[in-house]
């Protein structure tokens, strides 16, 4: 199973538009908060034609109700608030947005990756059994780079990819 993973947004749509040929080609879509608006997750849900979405909260993500209806109206994307607890492919996985609880969670050696958002540094790190991640900011603006990761649950190995 291959998994994209996206963080940090916040509302750059354009970068969501660059990145959805290669989103086409993933089985599932994971995202560690500050999405921001709800016609983000629109245009980010509309363009994965269906495919699942994983999302947690991040502290920039305000209008949480309207990003609820946006949610069910698009069917396939699945807010877990704070934190997600998943197992794809046969990984399991935690989602957060902040690198103090992804660092605590994966150093409980529970999963197989534990990622992260908030500080918008992109970070590997290998604690025990666990690959910590942290994909980098989609949005670019802090950095001045604009990263997400791809996962593949067979191999679990992470690449990260720039976005031009």
């Amino acid at each position: 199973m291959k998994l994209a993973i996206l963080s940090d947004t916040h509302d750059h749509i354009w970068r969501v538009d660059s990145i959805l040929p290669q989103l086409a080609e993933v089985d599932a879509i994971l995202h560690c908060g500050d999405l921001c608006s709800p016609f983000l997750l629109r245009k980010l849900a509309a363009g994965v034609q269906g495919k699942p979405i994983h999302v947690v909260w991040g502290n920039n993500d305000g209008d949480r109700q309207l990003l609820t209806v946006a949610a069910a109206e698009a069917g396939n994307v699945y807010l877990h608030g704070d934190f997600a607890d998943l197992t794809l492919g046969g990984v399991r996985i935690a989602l957060t947005h902040y690198p103090q609880v992804a660092r605590a969670v994966a150093q409980s050696g529970a999963y197989d990756l534990v990622c992260y958002g908030h500080d918008h540094r992109l970070h590997q790190e290998t604690l025990g059994r666990t690959l910590l991640l942290n994909p980098g900011e989609l949005f670019g603006g802090l950095t001045g780079r604009s990263t997400y990761a791809l996962y593949h649950t067979e191999s679990r190995k992470a690449v990260i990819l720039d976005v031009p």
